[in-house]
Formats: C-alpha cells, sequence, structure tokens
C-alpha cells in the first residue's frame, strides 16, 4: 500500500500529516525531511532560541512520540532527489518510493550573498534552520561588531538579539528605508527609532559592496564607501521558495509551485502548501511566508487530499518580535493608499486603506487594535479612518458600527 508521502517535515509537514489522521485517514504515511530533527518550530530560532531563552526540546512541534503512536513513518536526514509523477515515485538516492498522493512542504531558503562579493567567507550567517542558529550562537556569546545586511523583519530581529547580547550592532539597507517592501514609512519610522534608542546604527540607502577577508569575515566595504571592521555578518535579504524538485518533475511554477485554490498542483496527484507554494487570492496569485498560513493551507490540502474539495481562503496575519515590543499585523497593505495611526494604551497602531476601505493594520504592543481590525478584515467590513485614528473612539465599537 503506497499512501501518502509528503515532502518536507516543517510546519506545514507536520500539520498536513497529523491533520490526515485527525480525518480519519488509516493509509500509510511518510514525513520525509533533510534535517536530522523532528519538526520544529522555526520563528524562535532567531531570538528566543539564540538568546538561550528556549531550550531545544521546547522547539518541537510535538513530541517525537506522537509520530509513532499517529503511524506516521518519520524520515529525517533524507535527501529526496527526484520525483517521477508517471510511476508515482520519488527516489531518495537509489531507493525508491511509491505513493498515491504526494504534498510538497518544502518551504523556503534564504538568499545568501554571492561568493564574488564574500559570501563564503567564514562567520558569514544567514538564518533558516537550526544548525545555521547553533553555527551562528557562539558568535553572538563572544561579542564584537556584527554587520547585518537587510533591513526587513529577519534583519530587524537579528539587531535586536545581538542588541540585547550587548554587541555593536550595523545594520545596511539599500532601500531608502527600513521594512519600505513590506510596511509604510510610519512603520519603518516607529522600529528606525526604536532600534536607534538600542544602540543600533542604521544605514538606509546604503548597500554592500563586498566583504573583506581571506578566510573569515574580517571588514566590509559599503556603497557609499565607508569601510567597517566587524567580526561576523548576518545576511537576512529575503527568502526563495524552494522549487527545484518540483520543477525538475515538470510541474507549473509560478512564484513558487502553482497550485489551484484546493492546493492541487498542475500534477492530479501532487499537492502543495506552505512558503513554498503559491495559490489564488482575490483575483490574483499569492504565496505567503508564515506559519498561520502553513498550518492552514496544509490543513486543507490534507482535507481536500482525501476528497473534500475545499477552497483554501486565507486570512493573512503575521507577527515579530523586536525588544520588548511585539509588531502583530493583519491582512495585506497591497495597494493601500492612505495610512492612519492610533495611539493605544500602551502602544499604537497603523491602519491600511485603499478608498477608504481597510486592508491592514500593524500594531505595535497593541493587540486590542490588532484583534478588532483582524475581526473586521476577516468580514470585508471596514471603519471610517477618521474613527479608527481617534484613541477615544471605543475599538469593539467599531466591529457593530
Amino acid at each position: 500500500m503506497s499512501g501518502i508521502v509528503i515532502i518536507g517535515a516543517g510546519q506545514a509537514g507536520s500539520s498536513l500529516a497529523i491533520k490526515l489522521r485527525t480525518l480519519g485517514y488509516e493509509g500509510a504515511v511518510t514525513l520525509i525531511g533533510e534535517e536530522p530533527y523532528a519538526p520544529y518550530q522555526r520563528p524562535p530560532l532567531s531570538k528566543t532560541y539564540l538568546l538561550g531563552e528556549m531550550a531545544l526540546e521546547r522547539l518541537y512541534l510535538r513530541p517525537q512520540e506522537l509520530y509513532r503512536d499517529q503511524n506516521i513513518e518519520l524520515r529525517l536526514a533524507a535527501q529526496v532527489t527526484a520525483i517521477d509523477p508517471v510511476a508515482g515515485v520519488v527516489s531518495l538516492g537509489h531507493e525508491t518510493l511509491a505513493y498515491d498522493q504526494l504534498a510538497l512542504t518544502t518551504g523556503s531558503t534564504p538568499r545568501l550573498l554571492p561568493e564574488a562579493i564574500g559570501g563564503g567567507l567564514k562567520n558569514v550567517f544567514a538564518v533558516r534552520g537550526l544548525a545555521d542558529v547553533d553555527a551562528m550562537r557562539p558568535a553572538f556569546e563572544r561579542g564584537g561588531h556584527v554587520l547585518i545586511i537587510g533591513g526587513g523583519y529577519i534583519g530587524l530581529e537579528a539587531a535586536a538579539v545581538a542588541a540585547k547580547r550587548g554587541l555593536k550592532v550595523t545594520l545596511v539597507e539599500m532601500a531608502e528605508r527600513i521594512l519600505q517592501r513590506v510596511a509604510c514609512k510610519e512603520t519603518s519610522d516607529y522600529f528606525r527609532d526604536l532600534h536607534q534608542s538600542h544602540g543600533v546604527t542604521l544605514l538606509e540607502g546604503v548597500g554592500l559592496s563586498r566583504l573583506t577577508g581571506t578566510d573569515q569575515v574580517t571588514g566590509a566595504i559599503l556603497s557609499n564607501g565607508e569601510t567597517l571592521d566587524i567580526d561576523f555578518a548576518l545576511v537576512g535579504v529575503g527568502i526563495q521558495p524552494n522549487t527545484g524538485l518540483a520543477e525538475a518533475a515538470g510541474l507549473t511554477l509560478n512564484n513558487g509551485i502553482e497550485t489551484n485554490a484546493l492546493g492541487q498542483t498542475s500534477e492530479a496527484r501532487i499537492w502543495a502548501a506552505g512558503d513554498c507554494a503559491s495559490f489564488p487570492y482575490e483575483g490574483g496569485r499569492i504565496r505567503l511566508e508564515s506559519v498561520p498560513n502553513a498550518i492552514d493551507q496544509a490543513e486543507v490540502v490534507a482535507e481536500n487530499m482525501l476528497g473534500a474539495k475545499k477552497e483554501y481562503h486565507a486570512t493573512p496575519w503575521f507577527w515579530s518580535d523586536q525588544y520588548d515590543v511585539k509588531l502583530q499585523i493583519a491582512g495585506l497593505n497591497q495597494g493601500f493608499d492612505n495610512v492612519v495611526a492610533r495611539k493605544g494604551d500602551a502602544g499604537r497602531s497603523h491602519w491600511y486603506y485603499k478608498a477608504r476601505q481597510l486592508l491592514a493594520v500593524d500594531a505595535m504592543n497593541d493587540p486590542r487594535a490588532y484583534m478588532v481590525a483582524k475581526r473586521l478584515i476577516e468580514e470585508g467590513k471596514t471603519v471610517d479612518p477618521a474613527l479608527a485614528a481617534d484613541p477615544s473612539s471605543d475599538l469593539k465599537a467599531l466591529l457593530s458600527g
């Protein structure tokens, strides 16, 4: 009996496997992961785990015994080398594994610096897996000067950890401002002030020309001509979906592995979910890089693998922790033409509008504003921008207004 094979043992893969059993599927389930670890949480890696505030055992999504109890075969430290959609088999080196249905939850990989500008030097790190963070932890513990390349959420979270560890931190962002691709100017301004108040040097509109050093990085030359002496560098310039297996198998790609609303790829027996998958969204296509999406989409795919024919409707939400600030984001701000700021009891929020329709909110230490805005967005409702900006207006009343 071939059963269901899942390639990728991260948040999406684990959620899909468990959901299949919850739904009563009794066939074989095989979950294949490249890393030697059982499925674990990734968001804490560059924050509480790197800070030493979370033990390895707490990273695991579920006790390893649960997979055994649920009769889910974990194939860890296993490299899938090819997929044959016609024969219905995956190859792991010289071994082949047959499937009735296949799910790709292969996730994503951080973009790295080219070797031509120093990306191959020692002590140049990127954050994605447990091994990456374990490798960089000694550098954080030694202190010194770290250069962080990229002013998105990954780079800013790393800067916060480094500053809390007492390191000298310089962050370069080649765009005009940090978070320019993902947030409004008001949110960028908020986090710029936050990081500068903790001693981080932010250089916006400045890129990296190259890292210097013979074997290990010792310095950096910036696009403005400035040179820095550094002890290590951390690259946070975005991620790319892992689509190599899908492409080699002839699946359709479109900013990731293209799926229909059910999560089905261009091959009827192959499905995809999580960071690697792009799916229909509001007349276009989208690929979401978030834990909530990985879980929700994977669980819908599990239902559809068993015949539910249920369309996946994403309700995007994200979060970021920096110092003592929790940023919570609801919705997608694409196409906004107006932003209003609201001051909360202990924080603030920025509300994104397009033609007076609420699209998204960034809430900094303001969970109440986040929850209200999230409800409004999920229900397709809006609220007058003037009311959203007025701190004296009752947020709960906005839900029924």
